[in-house]
This record gives structure tokens, C-alpha cells and sequence, in this order.
């Protein structure tokens, strides 16, 4: 019996034939009267009466037409007076809710068309998930599941598994022992149809449980995988993907429950890939599941006895199998479109397999199997086999780069007569291998190996084929990227005459190749690339001032490029008028880009931003030109589609540039084509800010308001919150070089942008880009280069600080506790992921650390009150085992003391010991803030330091005396010691008892040559024992000349106190009639002399 008026149902129905109907116009009126009539009016009767129509059309399009609706309208989002926005189910009242509900779930009842079901358990669990995520109750929906997954009709038993698919958060913990007995009876089901959706229904809620709770389950996992065998006896390769998928997903979350039966499923499996009856998708997807276990439980396949042997025979097996019906590759030559067709056959899939093989097992466990391979493979007499172990090569040289790239030179003996092989495929691969290797082991292939790399290339850009000799092009690329110009010099006129070839090849995409090769050869040799420059640049303009066909965009986009990046390599000077030329050209054909889809705009966008670091001023006539279309880029909004059914997202899954994301029971579509054009927006504007600097002031008002400001909180794409994060400091940089650092311009702009800052120190969630965040701050900070927080700034500053610190303390705890309850082989897994988080976690650390040094630098004293906040936290880092926390602590003591002068004194009960013991830490960046913080005590403390200054210096000394105190991990520890012993000795004398016997000693720890912070403070200060004829310096002249050349030479010394330092030592020398020459020639090479010469002159 209908609940509505029968004219309200009538009207409905007639709404739900018109939004099926096939005229646009018709459809759109109706969709207008959906939203705006019932929607956003009466929800609740619109609802109801779908379920309604549901219950009791005669047609079955009808029905389930009227059930994908109710599923849409529930899902819309309203708000209801001042609350948040909510889901529309959950919204309406409590009770008409419960009406709609029980209706709907009638009709998944007595519902016997299994399309129209589906739809219907769709819409059930839409409305299950919204209860859940509301920490709501439906208490009669699972009773009512269970009931239909006992139903005698198999279609209604997997009905009931479909919905706890999709909101498996639904199954409450009371019911669990009962939920375990349903999926293994499910599992013995006499439905194959009925045991893989239990089996999807069972990977969801596994999926949903905590760690801890995982574990009654593992015992259903033999009863799970019997499913598999009679599927692939029946040969049926949909339903076993089906399974194989839903595996797939298990492995993911608990790899480790496998152990038990890992062997029994890695042979079944291998079985599947082997077996060539079933189709291409299901053994790729018994490829993934197998993959999927090297992903998040390599320890275990590392032990399994036929993982590794089996996996890489099978990837290579399927590598072999390529070009069906095309033996001579004559298809696979004519074809001029070479985006990749065959991205999903076996030959790809086992390519990647066999990376991710190498990444995740590492060169010890892939490299024996594979090689016992691939000799074999190279000298067989089939093509297939040659071109599969190229390609292997190619596939594993990241993953075993420890490994091989001792043996690189048998690695090529092997690659480099592939190059010329009489099968055109077996070339290009060798080419791909070698352009591989040139990425995975720079820069050793470019220094030692790069006669035997270009020997072998060059002679190929000229085969008879063209995809071979542009697939040579391109593993030039890759090995001139990586090359020094002095390694590139020689043979530079070999590679342009044959790229200059190529420039004339009938081929387009071969003339798109050469062009790109011969760009990233010019940006590698750079000032050497000028006399190929008169050659060169006119074809590139013949090419640019071409008619602008549509065939012909991308070769001239890459002749921009090119142009550009040759101009950027030799310099405005040898450009001349070419440039202004070249810019012409630019606005000529930006004029002429119609098309949305032109890949000119984008090469155009990179082309500018190169000619602007080129002419750099000169260029800013061209900038009113370049701007709007850059800032219109930089400045869109995220294109978002909320996709309602499965033919949407199918349809979406399918157009390059989305990705999709599963959100609260829905999927939301993100363009990130538009996000990807988004970022290199910005990212040129952070360029023209750097080059323009001041003539880039008048934009950056608006940019900043309109675009780096928003891009810091952009959360749809990580890379803009990136970019938007360095534009900023660069805007403010702009503004104060036009106007002036006490301007009210930049006055103005700072406080747009501070509060903007300081609300995204607090937002942030993530920990990476929080990091981002902090540098952004502290760089702004920097650049207004003054007192420029306000209280109020201050304490928000802290509020997000706080709240920071607390967030990583828990993170720090919980990976504790998981650590405790770990096994060695889970550590082992997930050591990589761990340590990740963990530098994440101290680059954050570090980035707040800096933030903080930077607000005592420009505020001083007046930021102590607030940051009194942290120092509970700070001294629990300070006692920390962890020596990164130890670190931290100190350094921000260091700032303390150097920033707030005798005021610091009031903590010196937090200071004095973590700075004495941190000279003794076995940690070398310890003893380095320990001593550094020694040091600024001495100068800027004042007297009441004084007596910690005298307690301090045997522990300077200390430091000092640690075994080899000058290699690489201990020299900036030992120069900074030697550093605060000199700062103690001039700032605060009154703290040395025995001025002489120390300066004796301390003579002894010279020089310093890596620190030019450090090295000053101890130079100055021997000028000082100079120009007081100290004894211990008059006994030493040749010494002392000696450290103070050493610390010429390598810069540590520069500017007014180099010339102060070596006056002195000038002095000292003709005072004890030391002659320098003999000195200069035995301990120093010829460019060092010079150097030391012209200071000494």
C-alpha cells in the first residue's frame, strides 16, 4: 500500500520517464525539475516514492532506473541551518528515514531481477555507509543480510555479499564469530557466482579490521583459496580474475597471513601464468598477485624456495611474447603512432613485473636466476628471446644498480652487439637498454664508459628503419643528461651530423626525436655548443616560421624547445639580435594557438620562461604578452566530477588525465591535466620573480592574492602546495627590492600574506608538505629581514607549533608500540616505509628548527615568552636516546643563547648540562650544537656565563680529541670546538684561569678548513695573538702559514677577513724572517699557489 497521494506517485513516475527520455532538452527540464521542485523541497517524499516506484513498477528498466536515483539523491550533500554540510539520508527526519529504509530494504527482499537488485543493494549500502560514517545504527540491516545470504535463490545470496562489499564497516564487532561462520559457509557455496562475491565482500571487511583484530580470521583462508582450483579447471577466466583480484586486494593489507599456504599459492599461481587456455587479463593478474607479495612482503618470497626462480622464468617467458604475426616487425615499423598499443599484453606486463621484482627483492636475490637467463636468451636464434632479455636489462638495472655496477663493463659486452642485430625490435631494445643503464648508473656510465655508450648508439641513428634510429635518439637523451660537456666535447661532431640527418628523415616523429636530442645536447655542452650555433638556429626558424598545420604542431613545439634551450646554452651574447628574433617568433605563434589540445601552449610556457633567464631585463617588453595566458593557468580551479554509477567511472577510468578517488562510499573524479598545467604555471612565475626580481614587483600583489596564497592550501594536488610555497618568499623578495625593506608596499603584502601563512602552519595534515610550509615561513621571515610579528602573530605561530610537536610525539609512540609487536621479518618489510616516515618526520623537525632561529634572529627577547610553550618538549628531547631529538634540542638552545644575549642566563639550569655532555655524545652533529652553543655563549652572554665558560673548556677539548677528528662525519664537531675555544679567548677572557697554556693548546687544533661560519672566529683571533707577538704564534710561523693558506685555498677564509688574516700573517712571517716559498711549492698544487700567491701579493 503506497504511503503517498496516488496524483504525488503519478507525478513521479511521469518525472522518471522524462529523465529517460532520448531529447535533450526534454531530459534537462526534467533534471531542473528533480532539483528544484523535489530535491531541495521535499527530499523525503521524492525518496519515498522512488522506493515506491522500486516496489511496484512492472518494468524492470523502470525499477532499476528509479533505484540508481534514490541512490544519487541520497547521496547529494545539504545543510540544514548553521550545521555542517550532510548527507541527505542522514539529514532527514529520524523517522521518516526509518520508513524509507524498511521500504527499500523490502524490496531487496522480494526483488527477482538480479540487475535490478544490484542497483537496489547499491542503494541499501549507500545508506549503510552513511549511518556508519555518522556513528549511526541500522540494527535491522544486518539481520536482514544474513537472512538473504541463507536465501534457497543463489542471486540473493550474493545480493547480501554485495552490500557488505561496499560498507563492510557495518559488521559490528558482537557479530564477528557470526560473520566468520557466513563467509566459510559462502566460500563452500554451490554459486561461483555466490563464492566470489563473498570473497570480494570478505577482502572489503578484512580490509576494514584493525591488526590486531585480523588474526581470528586467518583461519577462513584455506576455505578461501579452494575456491580457485575448480575455477581454473573450468577454464573460466573472468570468474578467476574476479578471484585473483580480490586476492590481490587481501595481500595488500595482510600479506603475511598467507605464510601458512604461500608455497601451495605461489605454485597455483604459476600455473595460471603458464597456462596460455586462459586468457591474457587473468594471468596478468596472477602476474599482479604474485607482484603484490614482492611489494609488501618481499622477506617471505625472499624465502619461499620457487618464488624468485618461478617468477622470473614466467616474466620471462612472457617477455617473449610480442609481435604475433608480425616475424619481419613490418607492422610494427609502418606504424607512426608510437604511444604505446601494447601496454596491456603479457611482454609489458611481465616487463614491469620484473622491475618491481628488482626493486623490491634487490640485485642479490633477482641477478643469479635471471642471469642464469639471459646469456642463453642473447645468443638464441630466436628474435623474441634476444629482444625479452634487452628489455630484462632495461627492467632490472634500477633495482639491482648495487649490484651491477660493479660488473658494468660485462653488462655491455652483452648490450652492445645487440645494437647490431639483424632484427630491427632486438636494436631497438639494445638502444633501450643502454639509454636505461645510462639513467640507472650515472654518472659511472658517462665517466668510464662513455666511448663503448656512444661507439655503439651513434652508428645506429643511422639504420634503414626509422623507429630504430629515433628510439637511438631518445637513449641519447638519457646518457647526455647525466654527461659532463668535457665528456661530450669530442664527439660532438659526430652526434650533430647524424642528428642533423635525422632533421631530414620523411618521418615526423623522427624529426620530433632529433630535435629533442639535440636540445638536451646543447644544454649539457653548453658555451661548447656555439659553433654548431649558425648551423642550427636557422632550421629551427625555418621549422617555427612554417604555416601552423595541425600535423606539424609538435615538431615545431620541439623546435621551440630546442631553440630555446640552445639559447639558454650560449649565452645573450652569441643570441645578439637572434633573440629578439626568436621572441617574435614566440608571440607569432602564440597568436596562432587556437586549439585546447595544441601542444605548442605548453612547450610555448617553458619557451618563455627560458628566454627570460637569457635576456633577463630585455625581456620584460614581452612579459605583458607572456603573462595572462601563464596566470590564467596558475590560477584555475580543480575540475571535479562526482561520478554516480559504475558507467561514468568506466568511462572516466578510460580518459587520460583523471584520476579517481574513492571518497565516503563515492567516487570523485580530479583532472589532473589540469593540475599538472597548473603547477608549471607557478613554477615559471617562481622564474620570472627570480630573474625580473624588482621589474616583476608591479604583478606581484596580484599573483600573490590570487595565486601563490590559494596554491598553499590547494589540497588537490600536492606538487601546486609545493610550488605556491617557494613563489611566496620570492613574491615578497620582488616587492621589497622595488620599494624598499621599510615600504609600505611591502608593509602591505606581508600582512596579506602572514595570516595566510600562519592559518596553513596550523591546517597542514600533511607531514611533507608541512615541512614545505615551515621553509615557506621561515624564507618569508627572511626576506622582510626584520622585527615583523606582532604578538598576536606569535602566539599563533606557537598555537601551530604546539600542535605540531604533539601530532609527531604520536607518531613517534605509535611507532614505538608497533615496533614492539613486530616480528624481525615485518621489520624488515617495512623498514623502507619506516625509515621514510621517519625522515619525513625529521625534515619537519629541521624545517621548525629553522623557523624558530629565524623569529629569534629578527625578534630576539621578545619571542621568549612564547616559546617558554615548548620547553617541556624540548627538554624531553634534550634526555632523548634518540640523537636527532638531542640535536634539535640543542639547536635551538644555540638560538636562544645567541639571539637573546644575557637574558638566556634564566635557562641556564635547561642548558648547561645537555651542552657540556653533548661534547662527549658519540653523535658528531651533537658535538657540533654543543660546541657551537659553547661558542655564542662566549659571545654573546656576557658575565653571567662567565663561569660556565671556565667550567666548559675541557670539554671543548674534549671534543677535540676524538678518534680521526678530521674525517668527513667529525670535522665540522672538531671546527667548531676550535671555534669556541677562540670565542672563549677573545669575548670572555675572564673565563680562562691560564690564558697562555690554553692558547698553547688550542694553537694545536688549527686549522680549520670546511666550516666558513667557524673559521673566522679562530683566524681573527690568531691576528690578534699575532699583533700581540704571543709567544706560541712566533714559534710557529711556517704553520701558521701553512693553515691560513689552507683555509685560502678552500675558501673558508674570504673577503676583508681573509685580507685581515693574512696581513697578520705577513707581519709574522717578515717578523721571523720565514721565507713562505719553500712551503707554498711542497704542500700545495699549482691552482692552490695561485690562489694563495694573489692573496699574498
Amino acid at each position: 500500500m503506497s504511503l503517498l497521494p496516488p496524483e504525488v506517485s503519478a507525478q513521479l513516475a511521469q518525472l522518471l520517464q522524462q529523465l529517460q527520455s532520448s531529447d535533450n532538452n526534454a531530459r534537462a527540464q526534467a533534471e531542473d525539475v528533480l532539483q528544484n521542485q523535489w530535491t531541495s523541497q521535499q527530499p523525503e517524499v521524492l525518496l519515498m516514492g522512488l522506493v515506491e516506484q522500486i516496489a511496484t513498477s512492472t518494468n524492470p528498466v523502470s525499477r532499476s532506473f528509479a533505484a540508481v536515483i534514490f541512490r544519487r539523491i541520497a547521496s547529494k550533500t545539504r545543510k540544514i541551518g548553521a550545521s555542517e554540510n550532510m548527507d541527505m539520508f542522514i539529514s532527514l527526519d529520524k523517522e521518516h528515514a526509518r520508513v524509507i529504509r524498511g521500504k527499500l530494504v523490502e524490496t531487496l527482499m522480494t526483488e527477482s531481477d538480479r540487475t535490478v537488485r544490484n542497483k537496489i543493494s547499491d542503494a541499501v549500502a549507500e545508506l549503510a555507509r552513511q549511518y556508519y560514517d555518522s556513528n549511526d545504527s541500522w540494527p535491522e540491516l544486518l539481520q536482514v543480510l544474513f537472512s538473504l545470504s541463507q536465501s534457497p535463490d543463489p542471486g540473493t545470496r550474493e545480493t547480501a555479499f554485495r552490500v557488505f562489499t561496499t560498507t563492510p564497516g557495518i559488521i559490528e564487532k558482537q557479530h564477528e564469530d557470526a560473520v566468520a561462520q557466513a563467509f566459510a559457509q559462502a566460500f563452500k557455496d554451490d554459486s561461483v557466482a555466490v563464492r566470489l562475491a563473498a570473497m570480494e565482500a570478505f577482502a572489503a571487511f578484512f580490509g576494514s579490521l584493525s591488526r590486531q583484530s585480523k588474526n581470528k580470521y586467518h583461519v577462513v583462508l584455506p576455505e578461501l583459496l579452494n575456491i580457485l582450483p575448480p575455477i581454473k579447471d573450468s577454464q573460466d577466466s573472468e570468474d578467476l580474475s574476479k578471484a585473483l583480484v580480490a586476492l590481490i586486494d587481501l595481500a595488500e593489507g595482510s600479506p603475511k597471513m598467507f605464510k601458512p599456504v604461500f608455497n601451495v599459492l605461489v605454485q597455483f599461481c604459476i600455473s595460471v601464468i603458464q597456462d596460455k587456455e586462459l586468457s591474457d587479463v587473468c594471468r596478468q593478474n596472477a602476474l599482479e598477485l604474485m607482484a603484490t607479495f614482492a611489494d609488501y612482503a618481499p622477506s617471505m618470497c625472499k624465502k619461499d624456495p620457487n618464488y624468485t626462480v618461478d617468477m622470473i622464468t614466467q616474466c620471462l617467458s612472457l617477455m617473449t611474447d610480442l609481435g604475433e604475426d608480425d616475424d619481419d616487425a613490418a607492422e610494427w615499423l609502418a606504424a607512426d603512432d608510437l604511444d604505446d598499443p601494447e601496454s596491456d599484453q603479457n611482454h609489458v606486463a611481465g616487463e614491469h613485473c620484473m622491475d618491481r621484482l628488482a626493486n623490491k627483492l634487490g640485485g642479490v636475490v633477482v641477478l643469479p636466476p635471471t642471469f642464469s637467463w639471459l646469456p642463453r636468451m642473447l645468443n638464441s636464434p630466436a628474435w623474441r628471446d634476444r629482444h625479452a632479455a634487452l628489455m630484462a636489462i632495461s627492467a632490472i638495472s634500477e633495482g639491482c644498480r648495487d649490484q651491477m655496477i660493479g660488473e658494468l663493463q660485462q653488462v655491455l659486452d652483452l648490450v652492445v652487439p645487440a645494437l647490431k642485430d639483424p632484427h630491427p625490435r632486438v636494436r631497438w631494445a639494445g638502444c633501450n637498454a643502454l639509454g636505461q643503464m645510462s639513467t640507472d648508473f650515472a654518472p659511472t656510465m658517462q665517466k668510464q664508459y662513455y666511448d663503448t655508450v656512444l661507439s655503439a648508439i651513434v652508428p645506429v641513428l643511422d639504420s634503414p628503419e626509422a623507429r630504430v634510429k629515433s628510439h637511438a635518439a631518445a637513449a641519447l637523451v638519457n646518457f647526455c643528461e647525466e654527461a659532463d660537456k668535457a665528456v661530450l666535447e669530442p664527439y660532438l661532431d659526430g652526434l650533430l651530423t647524424a642528428l642533423f640527418q635525422l632533421l631530414q628523415n620523411q618521418k615526423r616523429y623522427v624529426q620530433e626525436q632529433a630535435l629533442s636530442t639535440i636540445a638536451t645536447i646543447a644544454d649539457a655542452a653548453e658555451q661548447a655548443f656555439a659553433r654548431y650555433y649558425d648551423t642550427l638556429m636557422p632550421m629551427l626558424v625555418s621549422v617555427l616560421s612554417r604555416e601552423n598545420d595541425k600535423e606539424y604542431r609538435l615538431l615545431r613545439a620541439k623546435a621551440m624547445e630546442c631553440a630555446t634551450l640552445i639559447a639558454l646554452a650560449v649565452g645573450a651574447e652569441r643570441l645578439g639580435n637572434d633573440a629578439a628574433n626568436l621572441v617574435q617568433l614566440l608571440a607569432s605563434i602564440q597568436d596562432s594557438v587556437q586549439d585546447p589540445d595544441d601542444p605548442q601552449a605548453q612547450y610555448l610556457m617553458h619557451c618563455w620562461g627560458r628566454m627570460c633567464r637569457v635576456m633577463g631585463r630585455a625581456f620584460l617588453p614581452y612579459l605583458p604578452k607572456v603573462l595572462p595566458p601563464l596566470l590564467e593557468l596558475a590560477s584555475a580551479k580543480a575540475d571535479i566530477q562526482l561520478l554516480d554509477d559504475e558507467e561514468q567511472i568506466e568511462k572516466f577510468q578510460q580518459e587520460d588525465g583523471w584520476e579517481l578517488v574513492p571518497l565516503r562510499g563515492k567516487t570523485i573524479g580530479i583532472k589532473t591535466s589540469t593540475m599538472d598545467d597548473k603547477h608549471m604555471a607557478i613554477e615559471l612565475l617562481v622564474v620570472y620573480a627570480q630573474v625580473l626580481e624588482q621589474d616583476f614587483a608591479p604583478h606581484a600583489d596580484d599573483i600573490m592574492e590570487r595565486i601563490a596564497l590559494p596554491g598553499l592550501a590547494f589540497f588537490f594536488h600536492d606538487p601546486v602546495r609545493y610550488v605556491s610555497a617557494k613563489l611566496v618568499p620570492q613574491l615578497l623578495s620582488c616587492v621589497k627590492k622595488a620599494y624598499g625593506p621599510q615600504s609600505e608596499q611591502l608593509a602591505s603584502l606581508w600582512n596579506k600574506t602572514v595570516d595566510k601563512l600562519l592559518e596553513v602552519l596550523a591546517a597542514e595534515p600533511a607531514v611533507d608538505t608541512l615541512a614545505e610550509m615551515y621553509q615557506c615561513f621561515y624564507e618569508a621571515v627572511e626576506v622582510i629581514g626584520r622585527a615583523c610579528l606582532n604578538d598576536t602573530h606569535m602566539a599563533r605561530f606557537m598555537e601551530g607549533v604546539n600542535s605540531t610537536l604533539e601530532d609527531y610525539k604520536d607518531r613517534v609512540k605509535q611507532r614505538e608500540e608497533e615496533r614492539q609487536g613486530t616480528t624481525a621479518e615485518d621489520a624488515e618489510d617495512e623498514a623502507e616505509e619506516l625509515l621514510m616516515a621517519i625522515e619525513d618526520d625529521q625534515t619537519l623537525l629541521s624545517d621548525m628548527n629553522k623557523a624558530y632561529h629565524c623569529v629569534f634572529k629578527y625578534h630576539g627577547p621578545a619571542f621568549l615568552r612564547h616559546w617558554e610553550q615548548l620547553l617541556p618538549t624540548y627538554q624531553g628531547f634534550l634526555k632523548s636516546d634518540d640523537p636527532t631529538q638531542r640535536q634539535w634540542g640543542l639547536c635551538i638552545m644555540d638560538d636562544v643563547l645567541e639571539y637573546c644575549g644575557p637574558q638566556s642566563s634564566q635557562y641556564a639550569n635547561y642548558m648547561t648540562q645537555p651542552l657540556l655532555q653533548g661534547c662527549r655524545d658519540p653523535s658528531p652533529a651533537i658535538r657540533q650544537a654543543a660546541a657551537y652553543g659553547i661558542g655564542v655563549a662566549a659571545r654573546h652572554g656576557g658575565d653571567a656565563w662567565t663561569a660556565f665558560l671556565s667550567g666548559a673548556m675541557p670539554f671543548l677539548f674534549e671534543a677535540l680529541r676524538v678518534p680521526e677528528p678530521r674525517n668527513e662525519d667529525n670535522v665540522y664537531a672538531t671546527e667548531n670546538a676550535c671555534a669556541a675555544i677562540a670565542k672563549i679567548l677573545h669575548f670572555n677572557p675572564g673565563a680562562v684561569g691560564n690564558p697562555d697554556q690554553i692558547v698553547e693548546q688550542w694553537i694545536q687544533t688549527l686549522p680549520i678548513t670546511n666550516d666558513e661560519e667557524a673559521a673566522p672566529y679562530a683566524y681573527l683571533y690568531l691576528a690578534e695573538l699575532i699583533s700581540k707577538q704571543h709567544p706560541s704564534v712566533l714559534s710557529r710561523a711556517s704553520e701558521i702559514f701553512v693553515w691560513v693558506a689552507q683555509a685560502l685555498e678552500t675558501e673558508a677564509l674570504t673577503g676583508q677577513n681573509a685580507a685581515r688574516v693574512v696581513a697578520a700573517t705577513k707581519l709574522l712571517l717578515e717578523a721571523t724572517q720565514t721565507d713562505p716559498s719553500p712551503l707554498l711549492v711542497s704542500q700545495f698544487g699549482p691552482e692552490a699557489q695561485q690562489v694563495i700567491r694573489a692573496h699574498f701579493a
